[in-house]
């Protein structure tokens, strides 16, 4: 009996051994700024309170059998009066070690759980990038890749629905 339960234990240990997450670099990969209407917003006064339109994007990309890219994207434009004060863009990426881990388990690691874990450091440099400029400072919102994810996989459940009732009519 005591034989039994080692050898499953160590049957555990073995296949666990083969899963591997953690995070082995994360880096700014692009960053841009561009004020098409500077220095006139910086002295001509506003009729109106600025509006700040924020963008969000993550994307993957498979580097090897063990090693994944994931970036995410920010894309932060203020306008003011129908002029375009500032746009800032800044894809901040990570290099995960991730294996051992089925499809399903995979998407949501790489929709979810490494875009948490890179988001600071995005949140960090949008907030420094916009400030060097001079304009007030933007800081992005905390964000919820959790339910990012489960709304995508509702979208895309929903639009294979609706293919499919095409196809039988």
């Amino acid at each position: 009996m005591a034989e039994e339960t080692n050898t499953t234990s160590q049957q555990d240990q073995q296949q666990g051994a083969g899963n591997a997450f953690h995070l082995e670099r994360c880096y700014m990969k692009d960053a841009s700024v561009e004020m098409p209407h500077a220095p006139e917003v910086f002295v001509t006064p506003l009729q109106q309170q600025p509006t700040v339109d924020m963008q969000f994007e993550v994307g993957l990309k498979k580097l090897d059998d063990a090693h994944h890219e994931v970036t995410v994207r920010a894309t932060v434009t203020i306008k003011a009066e129908q002029n375009v004060m500032l746009i800032a863009e800044v894809k901040q990426a990570g290099i995960f070690q991730i294996r051992g881990f089925n499809d399903e388990q995979m998407a949501h690691i790489g929709n979810v759980i490494c875009p948490t874990i890179v988001y600071p450091y995005l949140r960090a440099n949008v907030a420094d990038l916009i400030t060097r400029t001079t304009m007030a400072p933007v800081n992005l919102p905390e964000m919820n890749f959790e339910m990012l994810y489960q709304q995508r996989l509702a979208q895309a459940a929903a639009a294979a629905d609706q293919a499919k009732q095409e196809q039988q009519n």
